[in-house]
């Protein structure tokens, strides 16, 4: 069998496939149906600093080759996550694990990234900069450059765990936020996070989710997650976690060919949620078609 561990910010993983926050919950419900320590780790629920309930139903829709979801960050709260979510995690889990973080300020950011950063399970913080910045009139931060530079430095400042960078792929410019949050001092850089769709529905000429809009993911996505990858990668020094649309091994080496470190698994996990058990299986049949003895050979193996 082929060499599969990776290296993310200085911690190894027994393999690159990391199923993505929002389609794996808190972790312990996967724990039901498989081993999760397969995995090479995994992002959680996104946090914020307060419980959220979410956007109003219904708010998921299918679509052709993906799904369209806007559930509104729905959690129980930085405070919550400590006390309860990652005690029933431990049980199961012995990794370090990811902690996917919201924020609609940076002073948000800044209090969930501080207490989580503390936990002894949490290895990374994964911070999603496609939240609306409440003072900044509700554009996302990760839009602009300065808008992530504020973030990530206001995050450093209280954090000594790596921090991973999760960049929208909706902006014109996705090299410049990425080149932005770097010379910040973000540890490393996911992307992409969800595409902004809309489904109607022609019986009653409405929009199917009570949104209006949401974000949209799934195997159709995965040209473009490809491309900004690749783009990202060959513009920063620092790791690239790659996702959006991969829904088997040969989606993870295409990923990492383009640049990524490591690969997330998302809307898949919703679709089947033994996907990220399958595609750590395939892996090693995979490498062993395609030559590979050791999957860090690759990264970034396309110029």
């Amino acid at each position: 069998m082929g060499k599969m561990s990776v290296k993310l910010c200085g911690i190894e993983l027994d393999n690159p496939v990391i199923p993505a926050s929002g389609t794996f919950g808190f972790g312990y419900e996967f724990a039901e149906l498989y081993d999760i320590n397969i995995l090479g780790t995994f992002s959680f629920k996104g946090t914020t600093k307060d419980a959220r309930f979410g956007n109003p139903t219904p708010r998921i829709a299918e679509c052709e080759s993906g799904m369209i979801n806007a559930v509104g960050l729905q959690n129980p709260g930085v405070d919550r996550v400590i006390s309860e979510e990652l005690p029933k995690l431990k049980k199961c889990f012995s990794k370090k694990v990811m902690s996917n973080v919201s924020g609609f300020s940076v002073e948000e950011y800044v209090h969930t990234c501080a207490l989580l950063d503390k936990c002894e399970q949490v290895g990374w913080l994964e911070v999603n900069i496609s939240c609306p910045n409440v003072h900044g009139g509700g554009m996302a931060f990760g839009t602009t450059p300065e808008g992530a530079s504020e973030v990530v430095r206001a995050v450093k400042a209280v954090t000594t765990k790596p921090v991973i960078v999760k960049l929208s792929p909706n902006v014109t410019d996705i090299v410049a936020i990425a080149k932005a949050c770097e010379d910040a001092g973000a540890d490393g850089i996911s992307l992409i996070n969800t595409m902004l769709g809309m489904r109607i529905d022609l019986r009653t000429r409405r929009p199917v989710i009570a949104n209006k809009m949401g974000g949209f993911s799934g195997k159709a996505i995965f040209p473009v997650a490809l491309r900004m990858v690749y783009q990202v990668a060959h513009a920063v020094k620092i790791p690239v976690v790659g996702m959006g649309g991969v829904s088997c091994a040969e989606d993870v080496i295409e990923m990492m060919l383009a640049g990524a470190v490591a690969v997330e698994v998302g809307a898949q996990n919703l679709i089947d949620p033994y996907a990220c058990k399958r595609i750590i299986e395939e892996l090693p049949r995979v490498m062993e078609k395609y030559g590979i003895e050791n999957l860090n050979d690759i990264i970034g193996g396309v110029k």
